[in-house]
């Protein structure tokens, strides 16, 4: 069956994977969004719909050659390159690749490191190829086989991944039925994919590989985040400040009276109490509303409780409040600190 979704024709893989990365995703407590987006970059960038078509260069002109990279310092064939898929088992292997491997990494990595760490994949990856072919050409004159070759895909990303996923593993793992330790299985799946599967990059594949290697053992050597993973993290702290700031704004305060001391254990309990008259430099609790006063007062400033808890003090507001509920002396003494009337 042909399906045809923008300016593609789907013979029916295209939808089975959008059904199998809903099945993950539903499936999965996390949700990575970084994978989503990889994916879903990779797959509209193939089906090229109409409202994209004009923005995305042709293939034609990202195709990843180490020739004219250098020759012209072409940064849209070195970066894009990757992006690119020359058909739908292309696209569709690697993007399901992507997911299997994604999920894990992303989940156990955080978003911002997974993306930092893509970013620089992507960007070893593509240098090695490149410093392997020019080595080729220089030493062994290998101009045809690599120099001069047309590549595109995501795989060197996905063997430099591999590499990543599986460096610290002591398990095995299946290679298309050959059981290899894991730490190994890119390089098995490397020397397999090379004699089973015409026309693939070898040095594209190899380069990923020698990424993953060269980013754990700088990451081994680098104490704390990487400078690309503090620099995301930043950006996304810039872009989340609004909704922090609004936040704040709107965050009630509790436990505080406004006034001079404290109501409840809040702040009172980190302050220096005195329960008796010889030391006036602290403050005492009142025993009756346990509002922290200060240690020169004798009487409660909010309920007007001697110190020593044995009842209320005559204490004049312009008129005599002996006799006036408890309740209703605390009232008046929080509407006399907050300013009502």
């Amino acid at each position: 069956m042909e399906v045809r979704i923008g300016r593609r024709v789907s013979r029916g893989m295209i939808p089975l994977l959008a059904l199998h990365t809903f099945s993950e995703y539903y499936r999965s407590n996390s949700k990575p969004p970084v994978t989503a987006a990889l994916i879903a970059a990779n797959t509209l960038i193939y089906l090229r719909p109409s409202f994209l078509h004009s923005l995305l260069p042709s293939i034609d002109q990202v195709w990843f050659n180490p020739h004219l990279i250098l020759r012209h310092k072409d940064l849209k064939r070195f970066l894009l390159s990757p992006f690119y898929h020359i058909g739908e088992p292309h696209l569709v292997y690697n993007m399901l690749s992507l997911l299997w491997k994604g999920i894990q990494l992303e989940t156990s990595m955080g978003s911002f490191e997974f993306a930092s760490m893509v970013a620089s994949l992507l960007a070893m990856s593509q240098g090695m190829t490149l410093m392997l072919s020019k080595s080729l050409l220089l030493f062994f004159d290998y101009e045809r086989p690599y120099y001069s070759e047309y590549a595109v895909g995501f795989s060197g990303v996905l063997f430099a991944m591999k590499v990543v996923l599986n460096s610290r593993s002591d398990e095995y793992t299946s290679v298309y039925g050959v059981l290899v330790p894991s730490r190994y299985a890119a390089w098995a799946e490397l020397i397999l994919i090379q004699m089973f599967v015409p026309g693939v990059s070898f040095l594209g594949h190899l380069g990923g590989i020698l990424a993953g290697i060269l980013y754990m053992r700088l990451r081994g050597n680098y104490f704390g985040s990487d400078p690309l993973s503090v620099l995301m993290r930043g950006v996304g702290s810039a872009l989340n400040w609004p909704v922090r700031f609004l936040r704040g704004l709107l965050r009630l305060r509790r436990g505080r009276i406004t006034g001079r001391g404290t109501v409840g254990g809040g702040g009172g309990s980190r302050r220096r109490r005195v329960s008796g008259g010889g030391d006036n430099g602290g403050f005492w609790r009142c025993q009756a509303c346990t509002y922290d006063n200060s240690g020169y007062l004798n009487v409660c400033e909010m309920c007007g409780t001697t110190r020593d808890g044995s009842g209320l003090a005559s204490m004049q507001w312009g008129r005599d409040l002996d006799g006036l509920p408890l309740d209703e002396l605390r009232r008046r003494r929080i509407d006399r600190f907050t300013g009502r009337r």
